[in-house]
């Protein structure tokens, strides 16, 4: 199974811009979304354009559960003000909230169980209880807690993103080009639509190959095929990672080619380092 276009690290690295780790999440989504038929360029900008949305840019592969207790009350009040907790004696204490909020249901057992902290959400968009992770676990040939761990990681978090794109045929909606209908299959309502139709017309653009991927700007904790060809320009040990070797470097041949010495390769320094 393979893209019917050419996929390219580059347009990965254009979408997720900001992402230090865009050059793996590309590798694990070329590997896996072929696998679920998630292969045109309306298919990948769907899942990219949705997924980037739920998971802050693809940083996000667990549900944070760091809430003060101010925040309790507000947003779970039904599991605290209302139920007569006292949310200060949860505060900042994820595990705990978490066993909370979600025991007795989505297949979780009580609050003792752990299966509230054990099952949050996870992935890529947020796999939550215990019931879904038994559904993909199967999918996936996993025990529930194995799967709750596999999420987590890149492959996990697309192959888990894949399973509720197939189990909820969101493909159908992308082949027609129906963002709002995408949008709430996968958050029940329209909750950051017009950001994911921006995140859409980008990512629809960037894969057809009318966007020139050039605005980039690299510094420290950027990865990739830029960083690799700036170390190779620098002649120094390319392996793809920005640190601060990269960086002083860097700043010697800015400082060699009359440019602001800041260590940064913004769009000037890649265009006269890299042309």
């Amino acid at each position: 199974m393979s893209f019917n276009f050419k996929f390219e690290e580059k347009m990965t690295i254009e979408l997720l811009r900001g992402n230090s780790e865009a050059d793996d999440w590309h590798d694990a989504m070329h590997e896996v979304l072929p696998l679920w038929d998630i292969d045109t360029i309306n298919r990948v900008a769907g899942f990219i354009s949705q997924c980037s949305h739920e998971s802050s840019n693809f940083s996000k592969l667990s549900e944070n559960m760091n809430y003060s207790a101010a925040r309790l009350n507000v947003i779970f009040p039904k599991y605290f003000k209302r139920a007569g907790r006292d949310a200060d004696e949860y505060h900042r204490r994820p595990k705990s909230i978490a066993n909370v909020v979600y025991a007795n249901r989505m297949g979780n057992g009580d609050a003792a169980s752990n299966d509230g902290w054990k099952f949050r959400g996870g992935g890529l968009l947020h796999l939550t209880g215990r019931n879904n992770y038994t559904a993909f676990g199967k999918a996936v040939r996993m025990s529930p807690e194995a799967a709750a761990s596999y999420v987590r990681t890149k492959k996990g978090a697309v192959d888990s993103a894949c399973w509720f794109w197939d189990e909820n045929n969101l493909n159908k909606f992308c082949d027609s080009g129906d963002v709002r209908q995408l949008s709430k299959t996968i958050n029940g309502g329209w909750n950051g639509l017009a950001h994911r139709i921006e995140n859409w017309d980008h990512a629809i653009a960037v894969l057809s190959g009318n966007v020139a991927i050039s605005n980039q700007t690299v510094r420290i904790g950027s990865r990739g095929p830029t960083v690799r060809a700036i170390q190779e320009e620098l002649e120094i040990t390319a392996d793809g990672i920005f640190g601060p070797g990269t960086e002083a470097h860097l700043k010697v041949w800015q400082k060699s080619a009359g440019l602001v010495v800041d260590g940064i390769a913004g769009p000037n320094t890649l265009k006269k380092l890299l042309g």
